[in-house]
């Protein structure tokens, strides 16, 4: 579920327009523009609300949330080999950790910290940020392609397995060894998306025609749905719902769609706009004659069709989708690289085009954060200094023991959130323990 990484050299990352990021379960937003970035909490009534704005700072390409916690890995274009490991609720910077190349993709859960770069994957533990595995010299990977799944429990990490055909590697990134290969497209992977437990995988190539879900555990295909037949697009976003009852696929098109995992005992949705036309008439005579015709021909008709769909004002643009609960109600959220989030309602019973509920700019100047941040190099005392144990002890914090790192850690991730966070405690702080 993230936007800007897709189209910038490993060299020289590309900031084009704002980077756009949803949390791992679809409750906050993180937006990445050229004076810092911007944390958003979703909240009822389809209300966004700012809860922290780093002003004056460095262009950021890369913002990472982990759930609801008050910890965030920002990469900026001014040092974009640096990850800095951030408690935002304390406007201050717990670590920094340097790489050989530039950092394209940043990804977390309660376990795992992955810091993906063009042909290699570090695997950090979150708890004390230590390097627990490299995954080195794999295939070209210069949009930094990859996906980790927000479970503990089946925390798998994918990423492409090949730079010239569809191959996806799972990588098992607990007990750190490879899982499985999945051969998923005939073309380079375009998009990849873990489902909320981490047993399914959604995945687009760079045709963008084909959207195809598989187990993780045995790789075996589940479902494959066709985006379309006009023309080969750049598949910009995949993402499933909570409940993984639905798959969105946001592109460089106006149209965004939303496909459903039906059971195969079940009939699939109907479209009215496709079904009754000429596509469905060639459905049907197709599964009469299926004996007769070439595999390809069949399998362009035996494809699942979008559920639902919107269109966006605009296309060329890049975008991310999710689909959440707001209210005990259905909602699409689309927001776009030029600072803007569509909010439409989607229907789970007939599907169909989804009526725009709202929008909001988050592009812009930021506004005054609700918890004030510090500018890097500030020698400020208390919890507005550079990092919460360097203000205590007066130290740097590329200095820090190990011990005050961890602390600083367990903190950002236990730490009670500022006003405007809305979400259950229990479920959203990872199990840090203080031993060690």
């Amino acid at each position: 579920m993230t936007l800007a990484g897709h189209s910038h050299s490993a060299d020289a990352p590309h900031h084009g327009g704002c980077f756009v990021n949803f949390n791992q379960d679809c409750t906050s937003l993180a937006v990445g523009c050229g004076s810092g970035y911007r944390l958003f909490s979703l909240g009822p009534d389809d209300g966004l609300e700012e809860i922290y704005a780093k002003n004056g700072g460095e262009d950021t390409y890369l913002v990472e949330r982990l759930f609801s916690s008050s910890l965030v890995a920002v990469v900026t274009l001014s040092a974009p080999r640096k990850l800095k490991v951030c408690h935002f609720n304390r406007g201050t910077e717990i670590c920094n950790y340097s790489y050989s190349n530039t950092i394209l993709a940043v990804k977390l859960n309660r376990s795992r910290l992955i810091v993906c770069l063009e042909e290699s994957l570090y695997i950090h533990n979150i708890r004390d940020m230590k390097v627990l595995h490299t995954i080195r010299d794999t295939p070209p990977n210069p949009s930094g392609l990859c996906s980790l799944s927000a479970s503990t429990d089946d925390c798998f990490l994918a990423y492409p397995g090949s730079s010239s055909i569809g191959e996806v590697q799972i990588f098992d990134a607990i007990h750190l060894h490879a899982k499985t290969m999945i051969p998923a497209h005939d073309s380079p992977l375009a998009a990849l998306a873990f489902n909320n437990s981490g047993s399914r995988i959604a995945t687009a190539s760079e045709k963008g025609t084909v959207i195809r879900v598989f187990n993780v555990r045995d790789g075996a295909r589940l479902y494959e749905f066709r985006r379309g037949v006009k023309r080969c697009v750049s598949i910009s976003s995949l993402a499933f719902s909570m409940c993984s009852t639905y798959v969105c696929c946001s592109s460089n098109t106006e149209t965004v769609h939303v496909f459903k995992l039906v059971e195969p005992t079940k009939e699939m949705p109907r479209q009215a706009s496709e079904d009754s036309g000429w596509m469905g008439y060639l459905s049907k005579a197709v599964s009469v004659g299926a004996n007769y015709l070439p595999a390809q021909v069949t399998d362009v008709f035996s494809q699942g069709r979008a559920f639902a769909s919107v269109h966006l004002p605009v296309s060329g643009v890049k975008s991310v989708c999710a689909i959440t609960t707001i209210s005990k109600q259905l909602r699409l959220l689309v927001a776009s690289a030029e600072g803007i989030l569509y909010i439409y309602a989607l229907d789970g019973v007939d599907g169909g085009v989804c009526p725009l509920v709202k929008q909001h700019c988050i592009a812009g100047t930021p506004a005054a954060a609700t918890v004030a941040a510090q500018p890097p190099n500030s020698t400020t005392s208390g919890k507005g200094g550079n990092t919460y144990a360097g203000a205590l002890r007066g130290r740097d914090p590329n200095l820090m023991s190990e011990s005050e790192k961890f602390h600083e850690m367990t903190s950002a991730v236990e730490s009670p959130p500022p006003a405007g966070f809305k979400f259950d405690d229990d479920k959203e702080f990872p199990p840090v323990s203080q031993s060690g």
